[in-house]
């Protein structure tokens, strides 16, 4: 797969993501939190999103949030995309901001 697409499918899925976390997620456990990177597998089947929150003892109740949201972060994905296939989505705190 051609690593310039990977790039800039990484740059699209981040820039939604953090639109659709902060603006359109009601969840209160994940009010502080940031996409601060995301890495797509060569073959684009899998997303691995690095999260940040202003307070660590926040990151694990919002990493959990997340991942039972990931259904409806992919179908935004897709609706706003319009991409074939949407990677799957996993969640990690990123420890550099928390």
């Amino acid at each position: 797969m051609d690593s310039h697409r990977t790039e800039r499918i990484s740059e699209a899925l981040r820039e939604e993501l953090s639109e659709i976390i902060s603006y359109e997620m009601a969840d209160p456990r994940v009010a502080s939190a940031a996409v601060t990177d995301v890495h797509v597998s060569p073959d684009l089947r899998h997303a691995l999103i690095h999260i940040g929150f202003d307070r660590p003892e926040e990151a694990q109740e919002g990493i959990t949030a997340l991942t039972g949201a990931r259904h409806f972060l992919r179908g935004e994905i897709t609706r706003r995309l319009g991409v074939f296939r949407v990677p799957d989505l996993h969640f990690e705190s990123d420890v550099a901001v928390a």
